[in-house]
């Protein structure tokens, strides 16, 4: 497997982009460990796929370095770099066998056969594939299609990376849970280094050790699933990641108080500290299954009032407003609302500060 260095990497599909918005892909230097399982995720349009395509091989970058190991990979042709990808639509052949689709990969690099079989029936075992391998492809399942597909991508044990572009979007949601548990099966098992394109968060932040949220041709950031969820750098990370998103409130500091909605908040020396210096637009960044709902005032909350439940069966989301600024809040299903009047606390581990959408740290 290879540790992957993005090296001042960027790219613009313009022969002379002139600014930021002509780039696909804005600059970016990170470094993706031997053996990790990454994912990108941002909605259509922000990059990915031009990501994954350059540490491929398939996109020359305009700019920057891609690194395998560190040796400089980025003149080299995909077949040159030692990876797997697996597509959106599954790439097989449609005349072959399930067997014979498995075993190209390996036959085309000249493999022992005894070796080619050895390995297809392990492929084949681990994906649940063995019923179906003296089947041909064309009269499979789309599901089975695209097993196939990432049994082709598997079949080699010699790959630097496997690189996946939303290979489960064609899939039945029962069969994609199934899919995205056998990855993590497969990657834990093989320890590969896996690259994971996706606009789903749930398959992100279940599949990979770390998460790269791409947005306009940025990583906006880097991080595990907890450190997404628990302290995004990014506004952007926090509205994408959660259900329902976070609330950014609009707000204003004076001293070590933050007027939301025309109210004023309290927040925590620590906070007060970092952002005595920010300057831009401020927001004010919580999430739902953080805010305190109240029937009582308490030291530091706030009025508000309700506006809208709904009942989602184990949770429901409490929707309110705050002043002039509408808050999302999310409770236990046994927790009861006040009718109209509430209270909300800010608890100020849970509270962030967003200066021009980057967190004030």
């Amino acid at each position: 497997m290879a540790r992957i260095t993005l090296e001042n990497l960027a790219h613009s599909y313009m022969d002379h982009p002139k600014g930021a918005e002509d780039y696909a892909l804005r600059t970016m230097n990170h470094v993706w460990e031997d053996g990790g399982a990454y994912a990108l995720l941002g909605p259509s349009g922000c990059g990915k796929t031009t990501l994954l395509n350059i540490i491929s091989g398939l996109v020359t970058p305009s700019e920057g370095k891609v690194l395998f190991d560190g040796n400089d990979v980025t003149a080299l042709e995909p077949q040159e770099r030692n990876i797997a990808q697996v597509f959106q639509f599954p790439v097989i052949y449609d005349t072959m066998t399930v067997a014979d689709n498995l075993a190209f990969p390996l036959r085309n690099r000249h493999i022992d056969e005894a070796a080619v079989q050895k390995r297809v029936a392990e492929i084949a075992d681990l994906l649940e594939l063995t019923p179906d391998l003296k089947k041909r492809a064309r009269g499979l399942t789309a599901d089975a299609k695209q097993k196939i597909s990432l049994g082709r991508g598997l079949v080699r044990s010699d790959v630097a990376a496997i690189l996946f572009d939303e290979p489960l979007t064609v899939i039945d949601p029962q069969i994609k849970f199934q899919l995205r548990r056998k990855l993590r099966e497969i990657h834990e098992e093989f320890a590969l280094t896996l690259v994971y394109v996706t606009h789903d968060q749930n398959e992100a932040l279940t599949l990979a050790d770390k998460v790269a949220v791409m947005v306009e041709g940025q990583v906006v950031q880097l991080g595990t699933p907890q450190e997404l969820f628990e302290n995004p750098a990014h506004t952007f990370v926090g509205y994408f990641i959660g259900s329902p998103g976070m609330n950014l409130l609009d707000c204003h500091l004076h001293g070590g108080v933050a007027q939301v909605g025309g109210m004023s908040l309290p927040l925590a020396h620590d906070t007060v500290r970092a952002a005595r210096d920010a300057t831009g637009q401020l927001k004010l960044g919580i999430r739902p299954e953080f805010v305190q709902l109240l029937d009582q005032p308490e030291d530091g909350s706030l009025p508000a009032k309700i506006t809208a439940v709904e009942d989602l069966g184990n949770y429901k989301i409490v929707r309110a407003t705050l002043g002039d600024e509408a808050l999302a809040i999310k409770l236990p299903e046994e927790q009861p609302v006040p009718s109209e009047q509430a209270y909300v606390g800010f608890p100020a581990r849970w509270t962030k500060i967003y200066a021009d959408d980057r967190l004030v740290a």
